[in-house]
């Protein structure tokens, strides 16, 4: 079993597909992170407790 996810998101802030690299040994984790398209900030929320929403993610502007 490996301990790196690859999970594919879109960018909230240009909507481009884009790959995180998960650390699944750790089992809750809030990182920003930038897009690699147009390099905005990503807050990336993930939650190996919860199946169904595991990996969230916003821009900056959304969380105000």
């Amino acid at each position: 079993m490996s301990l790196l996810e690859e999970y594919q998101i879109s960018c909230p802030n240009c909507g481009e597909i884009i790959t995180i690299v998960i650390d699944a040994s750790i089992s809750e984790q809030k990182y920003t992170e930038d897009c690699f398209v147009c390099c905005s900030p990503i807050i990336i929320t993930i939650n190996q407790e919860n199946e169904f929403d595991k990996v969230t993610y916003t821009n900056e502007t959304d969380l105000f």
